[in-house]
């Protein structure tokens, strides 16, 4: 059944740079599915790091592919039509996708490939499920590359020393790094995390044993309160060279990092042909549908929380957009297509 409107209401950018002011509101046809993807009418969806710095230029010229560019890859909605080939979704079918790089999330429709879409249960709101693609994704690939192999409490990791015991979770209330302080409890690990004061209360709460304020003396070397030594790092924040980490890691550490720029690309690779015991590894997003169904399922239990900083209607995603960009968000910005204007 094709879509009820021809036209719809979108955001989108024409060039790189701009910030949220290059956010223009436009109407634009609403697209039609290919082979191998759905159409949905959108609910919700939730901006990432990721999406602003491919207008600031940060990936040029791979991404936008072409302009202008309607962004956001994190989207919830219902299927309203499916191209061909596609026999696991159906019209009325809720649902969570990720559209990377082609996004298209900002907004009133938007087309997404099947293989990257999974049904939202009714305990999952649609703001919840918006959050969860690349955000809980990188959270939960992250950890895996240090070395976890089970979250269901530790079990089955036995006296493997591979598996890591100690994890520090840096900027531990934002997106990415509040799923993972849960993850990581999730996998039976004593987790210490780093956030600013005014959220030492909040990262306490998502179950994080030790707490450090970054930007006291002790929060900044990374030194955890009880001398734990950290077998993996969760690294969420930026910056941080290699140089702050290494005093307080065990001796076969891995550091996984989420924003790395080129120095710790050229770290990695070095301790690589050295053959270090202690490890940095750039980590860049693969999204895996397997993944985002576990993680749907985890917050259907109630065993993963989705903290939403935020919400904007779409003719407010400008303001959205901004908030994002500023850094201090504690948990998801999410922006909602029937919210209040």
């Amino acid at each position: 059944m094709a879509a009820p409107k021809k036209t719809m209401r979108a955001l989108q950018y024409d060039k790189y740079g701009g910030g949220a002011e290059g956010l223009k509101h436009v109407d634009v046809p609403v697209p039609s599915p290919n082979k191998g993807e759905v159409l949905l009418k959108l609910e919700a969806a939730s901006i990432n790091p990721i999406d602003w710095k491919i207008q600031k230029g940060m990936v040029r010229p791979f991404l936008p592919r072409k302009f202008p560019f309607i962004p956001v890859g994190d989207m919830s909605g219902e299927v309203v039509e499916v191209g061909s080939g596609v026999t696991n979704f159906k019209q009325g079918d809720k649902v969570i996708s990720i559209s990377f790089p082609t996004g298209g999330g900002l907004a009133e429709y938007a087309v997404a490939p099947a293989s990257l879409t999974v049904a939202r249960p009714p305990e999952v709101s649609a703001a919840e499920g918006a959050s969860l693609p690349t955000a809980a994704s990188t959270a939960l690939q992250q950890l895996k590359a240090a070395g976890v192999r089970s979250f269901n409490g530790g079990s089955g990791s036995g006296a493997d020393s591979n598996v890591p015991k100690n994890v520090l979770v840096t900027a531990a209330s934002g997106g990415v790094g509040h799923y993972a302080v849960q993850l990581a409890k999730l996998a039976g690990l004593h987790v210490t995390a780093t956030c600013g004061a005014r959220n030492l209360g909040f990262v306490a709460g998502l179950g994080a044993d030790e707490v450090l304020d970054y930007k006291t003396p002790e929060g900044a070397t990374l030194r955890s309160p009880s001398g734990t030594r950290y077998d993996a790092v969760a690294h969420c924040a930026t910056g941080a060279p290699w140089s702050v980490f290494a005093p307080v890691l065990a001796d076969r550490a891995t550091v996984v990092d989420v924003t790395p720029g080129i120095a710790a690309a050229a770290k990695s690779f070095l301790q690589k042909v050295t053959f270090a015991k202690k490890r940095l590894v750039p980590l860049v997003l693969i999204p895996k549908k397997e993944e985002m169904e576990w993680l749907v399922d985890m917050t259907r239990q109630g065993k993963l929380k989705t903290v939403i900083d935020s919400r904007y209607p779409l003719s407010r995603a400008q303001e959205a957009w901004a908030k994002s960009i500023e850094g201090h968000a504690t948990g998801k910005i999410v922006v909602e297509m029937g919210g209040a204007e």
